[in-house]
């Protein structure tokens, strides 16, 4: 059995063992190399009480280098592409460690909806929002993307 498999098993192991209370993630029944995830939005955030879509890729080489992940579901956020859903975070690329798992990056994700990264934009009509100083009009046009896109409710997990 490869690595990666044991090691994504484990996780599911441990995911069933102690869920968390804000997110729902598991493997999609065809493989377990692919994943979903369902992260609620920060409290005292545009994304508040909503939920958001993500799907998780991970290669043979994982947990050796980061899973790639991307919303589903339309999000406005500096740190997230608008048209694809990819997601700009230090801890998907360069700053990875083997230590960290799927649960651990995705509420590394939920954490970047609460802090964006305005220097380092996928989004740069959100970054320039942020940069300029106008959190108004970028925490509007965040609730406004949120309301017309995000879940209101966890699904039920499947594990």
């Amino acid at each position: 059995m490869n690595t990666n498999v044991r090691r994504l098993r484990k996780e599911v192991a441990e995911l069933r063992k102690s869920p968390e209370a804000d997110m729902v993630l598991y493997p999609l029944e065809e493989s377990i190399v692919e994943w979903k995830a369902f992260i609620t939005g920060p409290v005292d955030t545009p994304f508040a009480n909503r939920v958001f879509e993500l799907r998780i890729m991970t290669s043979p080489m994982y947990p050796m280098e980061p899973p790639k992940m991307k919303f589903l579901t339309k999000i406005f956020h500096p740190n997230v592409h608008f048209g694809d859903g990819s997601i700009c975070l230090d801890i998907l690329k360069r700053e990875w460690s083997p230590a960290w798992t799927l649960r651990a990056a995705c509420l590394a994700v939920t954490s970047l909806l609460s802090d964006p990264a305005a220097d380092s934009p996928l989004n740069c009509d959100a970054g320039n929002m942020i940069r300029a100083g106008d959190l108004m009009a970028y925490n509007t046009m965040a609730a406004m993307y949120t309301e017309e896109f995000a879940l209101h409710t966890l699904p039920e997990s499947p594990l």
